[in-house]
């Protein structure tokens, strides 16, 4: 890297990106697509989590986390714990430091602004032949 130059995005460590993550991070608005998790978060005064689906689903196929992890079909029908993640379970299969971010990184998955109702945003039905 020249002198003078700033990183690229390439350019940084996983823990850089996820500090830069933190720092600018503000509450989200769930997207189409988005799963919103908020059944407990608020309950337990931490903000809704909104899982990027597609974001996922283009890394992975399907039964890596509906077959493997064990996650259900559909939204709101999984009993997820932060125990359970913090333990290895479902989220915590990946999310555990050495895959992706580690169950300590609260914010970057409790970003959704309070009282965002859970579910899926923009439907809840795929168009291919595994419809459900």
């Amino acid at each position: 890297m020249k002198a003078g130059m700033g990183m690229s995005l390439r350019q940084m460590t996983g823990g850089a990106m996820a500090m830069l993550l933190v720092l600018f991070c503000t509450p989200a608005m769930a997207e189409y697509g988005d799963v919103v998790l908020n059944k407990r978060a608020e309950k337990e005064e931490m903000r809704p989590v909104i899982f990027p689906h597609w974001f996922h689903r283009i890394r992975f196929r399907c039964k890596v986390c509906h077959t493997e992890l064990g996650f259900k079909m559909r939204a709101g029908a999984n009993d997820v714990l932060m125990a359970d993640i913090v333990d290895g379970k479902f989220c915590g299969m990946c999310h555990n430091d050495q895959i992706a971010w580690g169950p300590d990184n609260c914010d970057l998955c409790h970003s959704g602004k309070p009282a965002t109702k859970w579910g899926i945003r923009g439907g809840s039905q795929t168009k291919g032949p595994g419809r459900w």
